[in-house]
């Protein structure tokens, strides 16, 4: 995969970050070792690793806790909100 300033620059608006310009080739660089590790992952040979763990894991019984400061907890920590919503940039163009 190519990591150009382009992408990078798609990435910090996606994650609503912001990169300075001086940064841009230390992420690249960064990015790309990220890659690198995913790239060998998937050409590991795992066709003769069985698994046995066949147990699922114990459950716990949900609770409903009903605080109304949560919300507002939350709330206090977004950039922007609107009647108790957050109010977030639209990124997906029809």
């Amino acid at each position: 995969m190519q990591i150009d300033d382009t992408l990078l620059e798609k990435l910090a608006t996606l994650s609503m970050l912001e990169i300075a310009p001086g940064d841009y080739e230390s992420l690249r660089g960064h990015l790309k070792e990220v890659l690198d590790f995913v790239d060998s992952l998937n050409e590991m040979d795992l066709g003769g690793v069985q698994f046995t763990n066949n147990q699922q894991a114990p459950l716990r019984e949900d609770k409903v806790i009903h605080n109304p400061q949560i919300p507002k907890d939350l709330l206090k920590y977004a950039p922007k909100t609107q009647d108790g919503y957050f109010i977030v940039p639209k990124i997906i163009e029809a």
